[in-house]
């Protein structure tokens, strides 16, 4: 069907860095099965992220959705803090 897009994906991850104005860093962390020998391996992956509000502070739980190019490394957005981090 032309004209209708497939919906942008949600994920979740923690702040690891507060980059600079409007940037954060998180960290998504999952398991996947090996293919070869069955065991269970922890993967991670880091993804530039828009903070248009400067909200997000290191530690926090945060949900982020799929966007744009806003810049060279930066392609997705904050769309809300899940939680805020233990102080």
């Amino acid at each position: 069907m032309e004209g209708q897009r497939k919906p942008r994906r949600i994920v979740r991850g923690v702040v690891i860095s507060r980059s600079g104005d409007k940037s954060i860093r998180i960290e998504m962390k999952y398991k996947i099965k090996h293919p070869v020998y069955g065991k269970f391996v922890r993967r991670s992956t880091k993804l530039g992220v828009h903070d248009e509000k400067n909200q997000a502070g290191i530690g926090d739980v945060v949900e982020v959705t799929e966007c744009r190019p806003m810049s060279k490394s930066k392609s997705w957005r904050l769309v809300q803090i899940v939680q805020k981090a233990q102080v």
